[in-house]
């Protein structure tokens, strides 16, 4: 299934239109750490992380395993686990994954600069919870929780999120 960015701040598939969430930096074909922009391009979906203790493993068919309070993951470029999972403490930068907001509370790892990893090229971008008032994430694309629990369910790992340039 094809889900896209149709303009910003609209997420489309198959007949849903919900609004999203991108990054506060706009829309970016040349993505580069910190610049907050949402990157351009099509992304496989990886799996989805989940906070057990806010509620159960969502329906999809993607894989999905539950987040622990450790987790976390590297956005340091100089570090050789930067855009990877790692686990709390950790010598280099990171984010956290159990944050104490619910932005996190179901996470989609898109398939941005994992295959291969570039230094710089940016890290951490995800499909997550949107804040209640939709507001810009720092590169993610994002969805009220109902919404991205209806996509999830309607998804396997045969799902692409295309971001076009508008």
């Amino acid at each position: 299934m094809e889900i896209t960015v149709e303009a910003p701040g609209t997420l489309a598939w198959g007949e849903a239109r919900p609004r999203c969430a991108l990054g506060a930096g706009g829309l970016r074909r040349d993505k580069r750490e910190g610049d907050r922009a949402t990157p351009i391009g099509r992304f496989a979906l990886r799996r989805v992380l989940y906070r057990p203790d806010r509620g159960a493993r969502p329906k999809t068919g993607l894989a999905a395993r539950p987040l622990e309070p450790l987790d976390a993951w590297c956005d340091d470029p100089a570090d050789p686990a930067y855009n990877r999972p790692v686990r709390q403490p950790y010598a280099a930068r990171f984010e956290p994954l159990w944050r104490a907001d619910a932005l996190y509370d179901i996470v989609v790892v898109l398939g941005h600069n994992d295959d291969p990893v570039v230094a710089g090229a940016g890290s951490a971008i995800f499909l997550h919870v949107a804040r209640p008032d939709l507001g810009p994430t720092e590169g993610c694309v994002a969805l009220a929780r109902s919404d991205l629990e209806a996509l999830l369910a309607a998804i396997d790992d045969q799902a692409w999120l295309t971001v076009k340039a508008p």
